[in-house]
């Protein structure tokens, strides 16, 4: 077997090894977490709806607040990444992924071997941004999905930039506004370092669920330095 041989791996991760795992963003799983909304404006699935021009606030995190909650604070519904950890446990790896929905930690990835390229649904950021830093949202997500009435969160939930006090955003590579911040940029010097300590050994590149919208593992990514084998 492959990844028994070699001496480390390297995992690259796109949107479809999360839709295997049940992460689906049409069909039954849309209809079911979000009726209200498509009653109302016809969507159709749930990545095109989070960029409806939403005429409140209290409506767009009535929107956001359910989504980052069944797409970040809940388990996949299949195993699909636990029985991948299962696989690479005991191997020295590292996983660099565009995913967004943290399903690589909450199996049980060291989070320290994780670079989230893209971005995390659990982080807000200054709209603007103001600043480079991000602010983890679990708590607030959970209150706003236990508050919402009529697709719409209380005024007073609204997140705003604690700096400059502009909306908050989401911490998505979506556009020129995303923040790259400490967290973002200590995990790209991690990967760099592994790629670099691992230059000559058997190194196996693991490309999972992987397509246009999110490329596999480019040698010329990030800040590496080193040639990759």
């Amino acid at each position: 077997m492959k990844i028994k041989n070699a001496d480390a791996v390297v995992i690259g991760a796109g949107a479809g090894l999360s839709a295997s795992a049940g992460f689906t963003y049409s069909g039954k799983r849309f209809e079911d977490i979000f009726p209200d909304f498509i009653e109302k404006y016809g969507f159709r699935d749930m990545y095109s709806a989070g960029f409806y021009p939403y005429k409140t606030l209290e409506e767009y995190w009535g929107y956001w607040s359910r989504y980052i909650f069944v797409n970040r604070y809940q388990n996949a519904p299949k195993s699909v990444y636990n029985d991948l950890y299962n696989l690479v446990q005991d191997k020295d790896y590292f996983v660099l992924t565009t995913n967004v929905d943290h399903c690589f930690q909450k199996a049980g990835f060291d989070k320290n071997r994780l670079y989230y390229t893209q971005g995390d649904y659990g982080l807000w950021q200054c709209s603007k941004p103001c600043h480079e830093k991000t602010y983890d949202n679990e708590a607030m997500i959970r209150k706003m999905v236990a508050e919402q009435e009529n697709m719409r969160i209380p005024s007073g939930l609204v997140p705003y930039c604690p700096v400059c006090g502009a909306p908050v955003s989401m911490n998505l590579r979506i556009d020129n506004t995303f923040v790259e911040d400490y967290g973002w940029h200590l995990a790209a010097s991690r990967y760099q370092d592994f790629i670099c300590r691992h230059k000559g050994l058997k190194m196996l590149y693991l490309e999972l669920g992987v397509g246009s919208n999110t490329p596999g593992i480019d040698p010329g990514h990030g800040r590496l330095r080193c040639f990759l084998l």
